[in-house]
């Protein structure tokens, strides 16, 4: 009697691999992941804006420039009337019955005229003309201040931004001051002279950062890059992770009503994310809510497998 054989084992091998074989595995899913990022990137990249100095801006647009330091020098910025935590001007933005920015107080006082102007003119050493100028300024009243720089405004606007189209005119001190300071700009050396504040940090960009803000230059490179609020505001920086992506839950809030047509909208943003924060945290505590897995079983789906030999093995 003949015993039959067995049949044979299939070969563990093919091609030199195994059926399971994780290098193999391994490298396919590097190359596709590879080939996914490049394809990506090329399509989606993020754009590497070189940063906009003060330098900058004060040799693209003099005239700009000359206008924000006047705004500055006779307290019309927004930076002057912005309100907490930077100056008094303003109650700022409340939520309910809150005036959050009032609660918080002044932190970081801003005196525009003091920071803008008369500390970076005074750091450096001036002409006698310049110096002679500083004095003249500061020994005269506001209300002489505050006509100087209401003519020299008026006169500047008939001249178009332009400094050096504007009209001879009873303007005191403050052409030759602001020239002084557009001077300094355009040489680099007013941007560190902005960043230099005593205190813990040491690299505080805030002076430089609300003096380019009060300008109209930024708000228009913001505007070219789609990052104004009405267009969700938001830059993969290159170079910096993890970037911005984390700011879209906030700003979706502000393409919607109430958020985006409320003088309050940073408050009410600010509100909102910490409810839904709130929430996320509090989730397995709150009925109803921790409920929601059971009566929407998408878990089932993602498990599916482990539930079918589950209910193969009972049947068994």
């Amino acid at each position: 009697m003949s015993r039959r054989r067995p049949h044979a084992e299939p070969d563990p091998y093919t091609f030199g691999s195994r059926p399971y074989d994780l290098v193999k595995e391994f490298v396919i899913a590097l190359v596709a992941v590879v080939v996914l990022t490049v394809v990506l990137a090329a399509a989606f990249s993020s754009p590497d804006v070189k940063p906009m100095t003060i330098a900058a801006w004060a040799n693209n647009d003099p005239g700009d420039f000359t206008t924000t330091a006047l705004a500055e020098l006779d307290g019309s910025s927004t930076t002057a009337g912005y309100g907490p935590p930077y100056n008094s001007a303003a109650a700022g933005q409340q939520l309910g019955p809150l005036h959050i920015a009032r609660m918080a107080g002044v932190t970081h006082p801003i005196d525009t005229v003091d920071a803008f102007v008369m500390k970076p003119l005074d750091s450096v050493p001036q002409n006698p003309e310049v110096t002679a100028a500083i004095s003249t300024w500061k020994a005269a009243s506001d209300e002489q201040q505050g006509t100087w720089t209401g003519s020299y405004s008026t006169a500047l606007g008939k001249a178009g931004g332009d400094p050096t189209k504007v009209a001879a005119g009873g303007y005191g001190p403050v052409p030759l001051m602001l020239a002084q300071l557009l001077n300094q700009a355009q040489a680099g050396s007013l941007e560190g002279q902005l960043m230099s504040e005593n205190g813990f940090y040491h690299s505080d960009y805030t002076l430089p950062l609300m003096f380019l803000a009060d300008g109209s230059d930024l708000a228009a490179e913001a505007q070219t890059q789609h990052l104004a609020g009405t267009q969700w505001g938001m830059m993969n920086e290159v170079n910096n992770f993890p970037g911005q992506p984390w700011l879209a839950p906030y700003t979706f809030w502000y393409q919607i009503s109430p958020y985006k047509t409320s003088g309050n909208g940073d408050a009410l943003v600010w509100g909102t994310m910490g409810v839904v924060g709130a929430v996320l945290v509090l989730l397995p505590f709150i009925p109803g809510l921790r409920s929601v897995p059971r009566v929407i079983p998408v878990y089932r789906l993602i498990w599916r497998d482990h539930y079918r030999r589950q209910k193969q093995a009972a049947e068994v």
